[in-house]
Parts: structure tokens; C-alpha cells; sequence
């Protein structure tokens, strides 16, 4: 009997997960079929589409409000189809706030049902836990301490390894990255990342370009790269006085982080992917963030954040590798110091760099393979 796969991706990110879990169970099932929600990558597998990616990519407070009633009525109508469906699985990936919802309602009409990707439990809003497990049979976890969250829940969660990991093999080779960008060979080069969205760049942007200031002040022979995701916020970037006060070139690259982080000695970044990436291309760096004064408010006063650390390399380690610099900590000497000191300190450097391959490895030890087992292992079961 053939195997009817049904999958709900909700973004980019989800599109991605989606398309490697896809591939790896088709290879090991090379009869199945799916239908999802789907994105390109996982149109390039091959599909049946029951709705748009895009449908699904929502961001920011004020736009998921406005957007509420018909995600609302599109996650009625998705159910529906898939109860009246009954594929042999349906699986979601991320969107919890969407996907959750929609696996408890066809988890209770008998439809076996996967998460893929866990909720920030550990560093939030705890409960969660609860909702998950009525929601889903099986857990997909992205890192290896989230599955032990879920102990004592009538629910299976597995390791299935990050897919950041499978994209980033290893540290990357300096001097190719150098001459990729046409950068000097020899000398130091710091990457800066203040982020990609435009919150994340009016605030952490004027920071990161007096931290370069004061950095060069004091190091002549200092590079700097940074890399930006289009002409929004290289405009953005541009537009900020400290630009126009910058005394020595800051190379702007687009759409190359990856590539400007292998070129650095020590990066400068904002909390989020770049510091996953950073990770695993073995660079030390520093991490620096600042949210709204509401948002920041609303954290402390309701102590909603469970974790000590911000950045997820401190996380998966539990101990700060990454010196973390937030809210009004994010200021320009002390950036500058902190990287002065990574840029003065090679054997740190070396030390840091091999911690974070010991990570890289741990992250590496599972993949879509894994993922693809544990779901066909609950299909099995619910057919017996």
C-alpha cells in the first residue's frame, strides 16, 4: 500500500525542512506521494499543492491581527480537506501558532500527526509543552537537549538534527573567502551583521558602525565587511549619520553572510541565524541585540525569558562562548573592547573555534534520515 503524505509549511524556513524531508523519505519509501502547503523547494521534490506557502507568511504583531480571521478560516478549511482526505500522516512544520491547531483537530479524527520543529519551551512560555503534545504523536526537535522537555507527555519527540548543519559542513577556508570578496589576504577582518530587518538595522546599526569607528581609531590595519540582504536596508544603512561620518570604507556585500563571516577573524552580530552560522563556520564572535522598550518591558516585568542566554551556540553549550551584549549593554566601547580582545587573543580565538566544531558535531549527528525514520516508524504503528 502506497504512502500519502500530507505537509503544512508555513515559511521559508519550513519550506526548506520540508524539501529535505521530503527527499529522505522518498528514498527510503520511493512509492510515496505528498500534497502540502508548500513552498519552491519543496515544489522541486514533487507535489500535490493544497495551498501557497505565502497563504501562511505572516510577520510582525500588528499584521497577524489584521490577518486573524483569515488564517483562522484557512487553517477550518485546510482541516477539513485533510479529515476528508485521511492521508496517512499530516505533518507541521513550524508555525505553531498555525500548525498546532491544525493537528490537534485531525489528530482527533484519527489522522496521525508530526511537529516538526519545537516550540522555544526552554526559554518561554513553558506550556507549550502541554499543547504540543495533544496537538502531535510525534516531534521533530532541531537541537539534541529539546526532546528531554517533552519527558512525561503522551508524546514521542526525537533529535532529527538542524538543517543549518547539513547546509554548513565545516569551518570555512579564510583565505578562499578573502579572495572571493576581494579582501586583503593577510591583516584582520571583522564582519558586521546588525541584522536583516528593518527593527533589527535602526537599532543595532548605529551601534555596530561607532563600534567600527572606535575599533579602526585604535587598529589602522582593520577591515571591515558587512553583508546586507537588499537595497532596503543598504538605503536604511546608508541613510544613518554614522555612515556618512565613517572615515575608512566598510565593505557592503550583498547577499553574502555566509562569505563575509568565513572572511573574518571575529564577527560582530545580531542575536538570531547569524550567530547559528557563525557557530558552525567556527568564527568567535559577538553578539549584540536590542528589541522595543515595550517588548523589552513586557519580558522583564512578566519575566517571560527562561533561559540565561540569548544567543542559541551559548544555549546549546550552556555557558557563554558568544559574550552577549543587550538592551542598554549594547553599547559601542564595549563592543569594541569585546572584539578587540578576540582580535588580540588568537589562541582564544583557536579555543573557540574548536568548542564550536564540538557543536557543529553534536547538531551533525542527526539529519532528514532520522526525521524520515521516526515518521515512517508512527505511520507503521497506526497501520498495526
Amino acid at each position: 500500500m502506497s504512502l500519502r503524505v500530507a505537509l503544512i509549511a508555513g515559511e521559508a524556513s519550513g519550506d526548506q525542512l520540508g524539501a529535505g524531508l521530503m527527499r529522505a523519505l522518498r528514498k527510503l519509501e520511493p512509492d510515496v506521494s505528498f500534497e502540502a502547503v508548500a513552498g519552491p523547494r519543496m515544489r522541486m521534490i514533487g507535489c500535490r499543492e493544497i495551498g501557497d506557502i505565502e497563504e501562511l507568511s505572516v510577520m510582525g504583531l500588528s499584521e497577524v491581527v489584521k490577518e486573524l480571521p483569515r488564517l483562522i478560516r484557512l487553517r477550518r478549511e485546510l482541516a477539513d480537506y485533510l479529515i476528508e482526505d485521511e492521508p496517512d500522516v499530516v505533518i507541521g512544520i513550524d508555525a505553531p501558532d498555525f500548525n498546532l491547531g491544525l493537528e490537534k483537530r485531525v489528530r482527533k479524527a484519527g489522522i496521525p500527526t508530526v511537529h516538526y520543529v519545537s516550540p522555544t519551551v526552554w526559554a518561554w512560555r513553558a506550556g507549550r509543552v502541554k499543547t504540543v503534545a495533544q496537538a502531535a504523536d510525534l516531534l521533530l526537535c532541531l537541537f539534541p537537549f529539546e526532546p528531554d522537555c517533552y519527558r512525561g507527555q503522551n508524546l514521542k519527540a526525537v533529535f532529527a538534527g538542524h538543517p543549518l548543519a547539513v547546509e554548513i559542513p565545516g569551518r570555512a577556508d579564510r583565505a578562499e573567502a578573502r579572495r572571493f570578496l576581494k579582501l586583503p589576504e593577510k591583516g584582520p577582518v571583522v564582519a558586521l551583521l546588525p541584522g536583516s530587518r528593518s527593527g533589527e538595522v535602526s537599532r543595532l546599526g548605529p551601534v555596530f558602525l561607532d563600534t567600527a569607528m572606535k575599533l579602526k581609531a585604535e587598529r589602522p590595519e582593520l577591515e571591515f565587511v558587512m553583508p546586507v540582504p537588499g537595497d532596503k536596508v543598504e538605503a536604511q544603512l546608508a541613510a544613518l549619520p554614522q555612515w556618512n561620518r565613517l572615515e575608512f570604507p566598510v565593505r557592503i556585500v550583498r547577499s553574502q553572510p555566509r562569505e563575509c563571516m568565513a572572511a573574518a577573524d571575529v564577527v560582530l552580530a545580531a542575536s538570531g541565524t547569524a550567530t547559528m552560522e557563525a557557530m558552525l563556520l567556527e568564527r568567535p564572535t559577538v553578539v549584540a541585540y536590542k528589541v522595543s522598550s515595550l517588548t523589552h518591558t513586557l519580558v522583564k516585568t512578566f519575566r517571560l525569558l527562561k533561559t540565561p542566554h540569548v544567543a542559541m551556540p551559548n544555549v546549546l553549550a550552556g555557558e557563554m562562548l558568544m559574550p552577549e551584549y543587550l538592551q542598554s549593554r549594547a553599547r559601542p566601547a564595549r563592543l569594541a573592547a569585546a572584539v578587540g580582545e578576540l582580535l588580540d587573543d588568537p589562541d582564544r580565538r583557536e579555543a573557540l573555534s574548536r568548542r564550536f566544531a564540538e557543536l557543529a558535531g553534536e547538531l551533525r549527528s542527526a539529519g532528514p534520515e532520522q526525521a524520515a525514520k521516526a515518521v515512517l516508524e508512527l505511520v507503521k504503528r497506526n497501520r498495526s
